[in-house]
């Protein structure tokens, strides 16, 4: 066996899927053999590799056992003379297995390969060439200085961003998402170190094949996709934690002398430095519309006062006192920036009418709220119609500024993206079906194609080697590509020609279709599984929100519901253990069996289920399933409060 392609899954399932379609498509004049550790993931995973994918030799574990320990499963079993440690969200291309076995049987000092490597939008990926996180090289990087200077060769070292990407180079650090690796290098020097559980092993392995007297070689004749997983957030604090706690790992074990001690405990002191600046970075990209919103909203209402006072009123002589500006506006503020919270207006996505109907309800709130109020807090129903009015055009203008200064001014008043597909007439079909099925919104702008039968077609807009001028002339916001139709070849090709444009790709089989939009984020994915309305923004959010005034409601009135629930300490454990986000008042039922539970969308544990409301404790399984998905898919608020008040004398429920 020339090669043994090594893939380490968890949760991913319709990325493995695509991954391993790539590889079973490869053109090699050479056997291999392809493993898959599956890391107890919870989604499917295993059961799609046995179907789809008998060949594999499939390796279920029961635990997740991290990166090193999952590969080592693997090589330990394989007789190859190669192997290649694959991420699962990966794409290679067809001839990528021959070309990179090729250059190692042709040059042998090499221990370890690595290729050039692009993101789901097509832009470079910096980490396929490293060097080694020397401590000066990690201060460098930690400080910022890599980035601000990259060509340098001093800097620069992390990424070796000073060394062209495009030209065959000698590196230290091969990346793990693929790393082709001799077998006999590492029956000499040893498998992966399982102390690193996830980063860190490959710059470890990576520096153990240079110093056994082997080469590590970046090699950019070929490329490969690489859709970023959830834990590779930069922003993250587990990215932060997870990664600087592997360079630690990584400089105790190989760097020694007097001053290494001094050396970790300044590193040390740059991770929590990181962790200040990533929950910074979190605040402002969470928080950053609100926390302007309130400041320009004040700072609106404040000179809306003092007009008010010294022009238009200046007959009358009205003042306002303090109260006005310290108590009743920041009320105003958070009842309308709370408002617009729950109704999606601070959604990834912005959409003014979200924005707009959050403010409307919420000047509604405050207007109730105004009644209820001392007499020493009213001041002016006027002033909560003209801070209405002003925030809304600020809101609606700052967005706007935003959106248009991005190229994307369009978006901010609609859902629809243009979409083109790179397919059959067929398959295009197969994928507007498919989103329509999920709920997606996109206007259809047609299809490439290269069978002679779809010219005919209505849709029809070329040829896919015209996809460039074709892009230019309908300026679609996102391409599908379908695998079944276009080789990883011509994918990666494209992706790395077109700009501006987001990219996902088609398998041939099944309901997904994956991609990703930038290099700092998670792959997207379009599944039939996203139709389920509790597991959207707006789902998730309501629903906590029904929690919660709920509880404060059983709280208030707990002398009554005590009475009417047998036990009364459960009664009340549940309350506090939903208001801290434990529980939910509605769940999923403990009769619904883990296969079906793991096919709908995760949520907290729940005092009562859907089943409630039947009030039949002998139901068959499909009657269990087919409840529960129903709840799911077509979830609304409504559903909770009606399954609840149905069950006031259950609410002590374990």
């Amino acid at each position: 066996m020339m090669l043994s392609v090594i893939i380490v899954n968890y949760n991913v399932k319709h990325f493995l899927e695509q991954a391993l379609t790539a590889v079973f498509h490869s053109k090699v004049n050479f056997n291999f053999d392809v493993f898959v550790v599956d890391n107890n993931s919870a989604d499917g995973s295993v059961e799609m590799v046995k179907t789809h994918f008998p060949q594999v030799h499939l390796m279920a574990e029961r635990e997740n056992h991290g990166f090193s320990k999952a590969n080592n499963l693997a090589i330990k079993t394989s007789m190859a003379k190669y192997v290649l440690l694959l991420n699962p969200d990966t794409v290679i291309e067809t001839d990528t297995l021959q070309k990179s076995v090729d250059f190692m049987e042709r040059t042998p000092d090499a221990g370890g390969l690595g290729v050039k490597m692009i993101d789901g939008r097509g832009n470079f990926l910096p980490e396929s060439k490293r060097g080694f996180p020397s401590p000066m090289v990690a201060f460098y990087k930690m400080t910022g200085l890599s980035t601000i200077f990259p060509h340098s060769t001093t800097f620069g070292k992390y990424h070796l961003s000073y060394l062209d990407k495009n030209t065959i180079h000698e590196v230290e650090v091969l990346s793990g998402a693929f790393m082709l690796l001799r077998k006999s290098v590492l029956d000499d020097i040893g498998l992966l170190d399982e102390a690193f559980f996830m980063y860190g092993e490959d710059i470890d392995l990576s520096y153990r094949i240079v110093q056994a007297g082997y080469k590590n070689y970046y090699f950019p004749t070929t490329k490969i996709i690489h859709f970023k997983g959830e834990s590779t957030r930069k922003g993250s604090l587990n990215y932060v934690k997870v990664f600087y706690q592997a360079m630690i790992i990584f400089l105790e074990k190989h760097f020694h002398g007097t001053g290494k001690g001094a050396l970790v405990y300044f590193l040390k002191i740059g991770i929590y430095l990181r962790a200040m600046m990533a929950v910074g970075n979190r605040i402002i990209s969470r928080l950053g519309w609100t926390l302007l919103d309130a400041l320009f909203i004040f700072i609106g209402l404040f000179f809306i006062k003092e007009f008010w006072e010294n022009v238009v009123k200046i007959k009358d002589k009205v003042t306002y006192p303090p109260e006005f500006l310290y108590v009743n506006v920041p009320l105003y503020i958070s009842i309308w920036l709370l408002s617009i919270f729950f109704s999606g207006g601070y959604d990834k996505n912005i959409k003014y009418w979200k924005i707009f109907r959050g403010l409307t309800i919420g000047t509604i709130l405050i207007a109730a709220v105004y009644g209820f109020l001392s007499m020493k807090f009213r001041f002016s129903r006027g002033m909560i119609l003209v801070g209405f009015v002003w925030a809304s055009l600020f809101t609606f203008f700052s967005r706007l500024l935003y959106f248009s200064l991005k190229g994307k001014s369009k978006s901010l008043f609609t859902d629809v993206k243009r979409l083109m597909v790179a397919g059959s007439r067929e398959e295009a079909e197969r994928i507007v079906d498919l989103l329509k099925k999920v709920g997606v919104k996109k206007e259809f702008l047609g299809f490439v194609s290269t069978h002679p039968e779809d010219e005919q077609a209505e849709a029809f807009l070329g040829k896919p080697e015209k996809i460039t001028e074709i892009a230019g002339i309908m300026k679609p916001d996102e391409i599908i590509f379908c695998s079944s139709h276009l080789s990883s070849n011509q994918i990666i090709s494209y992706m790395t020609v077109l700009e501006g444009i987001d990219f996902k790709i088609a398998p041939q089989e099944g309901a997904g279709i994956i991609g990703s939009n930038s290099k700092n984020t998670a792959g997207d994915l379009y599944t039939i599984d996203i139709s389920f309305k509790i597991n959207n923004d707006f789902g998730k959010r309501n629903k906590r929100l029904i929690d919660i005034l709920l509880s404060l409601l059983f709280l208030a009135t707990s002398p009554i519901f005590i009475l009417i629930n047998r036990r009364k300490s459960t009664f009340l454990s549940n309350i506090f253990y939903v208001l801290i986000g434990k529980k939910s008042w509605v769940g999923y039922d403990k009769r619904l069996g883990e296969e079906h539970k793991n096919n709908l969308p995760k949520i907290k544990m729940g005092v009562l289920s859907p089943l409630d409301i039947l009030r039949n404790s002998d139901l068959e399984e499909e009657i269990i399933r087919r409840a529960h998905l129903i709840y799911a898919k077509e979830y609304s608020g409504l559903t909770d409060l009606m399954i609840v008040f149905k069950n006031l004398t259950h609410l002590d429920k374990q």
